[in-house]
């Protein structure tokens, strides 16, 4: 069985960084964005992994450029912003495409294994899916993920069980890594 485990990604300085080094260990891999109207994510995610991290908690992060340019800049100016803003500490990978030819392998992966299920009810969520879908247009099958600021939740064995899409409160979020943490604390 294929688990997030056998993938290999890039660090912030293109060193390649196997995902069995996370073995073990509850994961919420996020692609994310430093001038999106989500980049507020990042406290709640900071502040999630400061209370979790010891209990085999990671968030990996990695940046990604291809939802209306939310992500310019290098690895490292993204990387200050994040760390000067918002405090993060958590590991900030190499930037990534998620969607597209050029996709990364993982979140292809992540997609299939957890599809796109909607934004959810009420009116930003819909205004959300219509510039999402202009956006992804030209992906066709391969818009894996619609827009910055996905989630996904794998447990400790490599395995996607959730995906919370960047509307998803982010107490949804928390609640859903403290009960997967509980099961082998």
């Amino acid at each position: 069985m294929s688990t997030v485990y056998n993938f290999t990604v890039k660090d912030r300085q293109g060193n390649s960084v196997s995902l069995s080094e996370y073995q073990g260990k509850v994961l919420l891999i996020v692609n994310t964005a430093t001038g999106c109207g989500f980049t507020p994510h990042y406290e709640p995610l900071e502040a999630m992994y400061k209370e979790f991290r010891d209990k085999g908690f990671e968030i990996l992060d990695f940046p990604c450029n291809q939802f209306a340019n939310q992500a310019p800049g290098t690895e490292d100016e993204i990387h200050a912003f994040c760390t000067l803003k918002f405090g993060t500490e958590f590991p900030q990978f190499a930037k990534v495409d998620v969607n597209g030819e050029s996709a990364d392998p993982l979140f292809a992966y992540l997609a299939t294994q957890k599809p796109f299920d909607g934004f959810g009810k009420g009116l930003k969520n819909a205004a959300l899916k219509k510039f999402a879908d202009m956006n992804n247009k030209g992906f066709g099958e391969m818009a894996y993920i619609k827009w910055n600021f996905t989630k996904f939740l794998v447990d400790r064995s490599g395995k996607v069980i959730a995906r919370f899409e960047p509307t998803a409160d982010m107490k949804e979020v928390h609640t859903a890594v403290a009960a997967e943490l509980e099961k082998h604390a």
